[in-house]
């Protein structure tokens, strides 16, 4: 769980890649009311609901009888806006959220052979809580706090049941700005606070204000599940007021936050700039192109520029570029128009095809980097003999796949347990590689049709206020990251194509460990004859 509440740092093969059943089941409540209003299609509502009931299939948390059943019959069917099914979706969403996580408890708490396994337990309660509106921060020094006291996991899900039934607390949170352009319109406002009365409420709370210029500042009384989602919602009126003073004819853009947010009762400020979601592109460095911006203009270098927002612009501007960078590469005019594909969601397929091919080179390859025993043993030996990653990666893959060489993780603790978990992952992909890999297509295919529906919601909806729009860039940035990593790559590698690519790992998923000796290392290399 640790690995999951780490936003920025967690590669993305480690990461969480879907919201939780009780989001997903809200998301679909919301989608019909879109669908009402012609925002959304009836084939992209249909194709939601579908997926969404094998999702949910396997989630004890929802019960096990009549929660259950009526839950199955309710997503059997279509939930137009208005009707009485999707009334009755509503309800049920409240009476299985009740009680969610200790059902969950309930299964932790029994015999070996029907305890849940490890990692999909900790997928389930991290998505949880993050659905649920607590920040990452704070998840993660909670999950580090039970994981210092060497919590067992029935401890870990009865502590995050706790959380679950937690309500929202009064936070007082003090944003200071540095400069103040039409200071007689701030000081009109009730919670406009003078020098003088920020720095008596930056000592009275024991925060240092050594080096702070002060023109002023607002304080917010806020209700949060923390300290650091209170200080999430204060930066979202910093951003407003920001926004607003673009528009000015003097001063554009004058109005200036200083860099921290101050929580009263919560140690240490909280950085004003929220950490990067994740979205990395490694071979614009891996291939020397960084600062490569002259000559002809490829499709890539458009779409990187559309991606820009998706690591920490606005949540508007991060959706509508970061699938506008996806529908500019992976669309043609020339796509069919299939009923069950409504729109452009023909990209999100392609490139969850991409995302899945190069998921098992990614997590190889770094388990080949990590793998340091303390005495030097026969993979240490195969991987010294190894010049290039792609046969470094394919020498853990053997070693896996036969069982006879087992990667050995070095450092600590934590990252020991992180790269055996991926292990785990690894060892069962390499032997089914076809299986896990059409798992993982799904996973990212819903992933990134959310993805999809959310722009669509914030640009032809008008509104960036859906339930799902937070957890859409949290689970989203990476992924397409990812996508546009391996675009990126292929065409200053290749010239390849964006649709070329995606033609090439549609294939590979088809042909994988099949008669022509394609290895899940290589789902997205050149095949020379």
């Amino acid at each position: 769980m640790i690995d999951f509440f780490t936003i920025d740092g967690t590669p993305w093969p480690r990461r969480l890649w879907d919201v939780g059943s009780l989001l997903g089941l809200e998301e679909l409540w919301e989608a019909g009311s879109w669908a009402a209003q012609k925002v959304l299609t009836t084939a992209a509502c249909d194709w939601q609901r579908n997926e969404l009931r094998t999702i949910v299939g396997p989630d004890v948390g929802l019960g096990q009888r009549e929660l259950r059943r009526e839950l199955t019959t309710l997503l059997a069917a279509p939930l137009p806006d208005p009707s009485p099914a999707r009334r009755r979706l509503k309800e049920l969403i409240e009476h299985a959220r009740s009680g969610y996580v200790d059902r969950w408890a309930e299964a932790v708490d029994t015999t070996p052979a029907e305890r849940p396994k490890p990692e999909r337990l900790a997928r389930t309660i991290a998505s949880h809580l993050l659905d649920l509106g607590y920040d990452a921060n704070h998840l993660a020094a909670w999950a580090n706090e039970l994981n210092a006291r060497q919590a067992t996991a029935l401890e870990v899900v009865q502590s995050a049941a706790s959380l679950a039934k937690a309500s929202e607390q009064s936070f007082d949170v003090l944003v200071v700005l540095l400069a103040v352009p039409e200071r007689p319109l701030a000081e009109q406002q009730p919670n406009w606070t003078a020098k003088g009365k920020v720095i008596e409420w930056l000592k009275e709370h024991r925060f240092s204000v050594q080096g702070l210029r002060v023109g002023g500042g607002f304080r917010y009384q806020v209700r949060a599940l923390d300290a650091y989602g209170a200080a999430n919602q204060a930066r979202e009126m910093v951003e407003r007021m920001i926004a607003r003073s673009s528009f000015q004819r003097s001063n554009r853009g004058g109005i200036v936050a200083a860099p921290n947010i101050w929580v009263g009762g919560h140690p240490q400020p909280i950085p004003l700039l929220p950490p990067a979601r994740g979205a990395n592109i490694l071979a614009l460095v891996h291939e020397g192109h960084l600062y490569r911006v002259d000559g002809e203009r490829r499709l890539i270098d458009d779409a990187l520029e559309l991606a820009a927002p998706l690591n920490q612009g606005a949540l508007g501007p991060a959706v509508a570029g970061g699938w506008a960078a996806v529908e500019s590469l992976l669309t043609h005019p020339d796509d069919p128009q299939e009923e069950e594909r409504s729109g452009k969601a023909v990209a999100a397929d392609r490139l969850a095809a991409i995302i899945a091919c190069s998921w098992p080179r990614a997590e190889l390859t770094a388990l080949a980097h990590r793998h340091n025993p303390s005495e030097p043993d026969e993979l240490s030996a195969a991987l010294d003999g190894c010049a290039t990653n792609i046969e470094r990666a394919r020498t853990v893959a053997v070693g896996l796949k036969s069982g006879s060489l087992r990667p050995c993780p070095s450092g600590r603790k934590l990252q020991r347990h992180s790269d055996m978990a991926a292990i785990d992952r690894m060892a069962r992909l390499v032997v089914d590689p076809r299986r896990e890999l059409n798992e993982a297509v799904k996973t990212f295919r819903v992933a990134l049709r959310r993805l999809y529906r959310t722009r669509n919601i914030v640009l032809h909806g008008g509104s960036t206020k859906g339930v799902a729009l937070q957890a859409t860039l949290r689970i989203g940035a990476p992924l397409v990251g990812a996508g546009l990593d391996r675009l990126a790559h292929a065409a200053l590698t290749e010239g390849i194509r964006p649709l070329d690519l995606a033609a090439r790992a549609e294939l590979a998923l088809k042909l994988v460990d099949g008669e022509t000796a394609l290895s899940v290392v290589e789902l997205l290399e050149p095949r020379h004859g």
